[in-house]
């Protein structure tokens, strides 16, 4: 797994995650509990969202893309 980015803005992982499950691209996000531990859903530590290397140039470019392209 290759990490593609890091937040811990909760609005942007979840928008993220919903450009690389309609692209059907298989993704993991590590660190999601550990914040957990800080109580309250306080995202002090940043979420990880990784990609299997062979996914990784094609999940760069739609994320790339999606950021120039800016709100819809």
């Amino acid at each position: 797994m290759r990490k593609l980015m890091e937040t811990q803005d909760a609005a942007q992982l979840s928008w993220v995650v919903a450009l690389l499950t309609a692209e059907d691209i298989d993704f993991q996000v590590f660190d999601s509990h550990v914040s957990s531990l800080f109580g309250s859903g306080v995202m002090m530590i940043p979420r990880r969202v990784m990609v299997a290397e062979a996914d990784f140039d094609r999940a760069k470019r739609l994320l790339d893309t999606a950021i120039e392209a800016g709100p819809a």
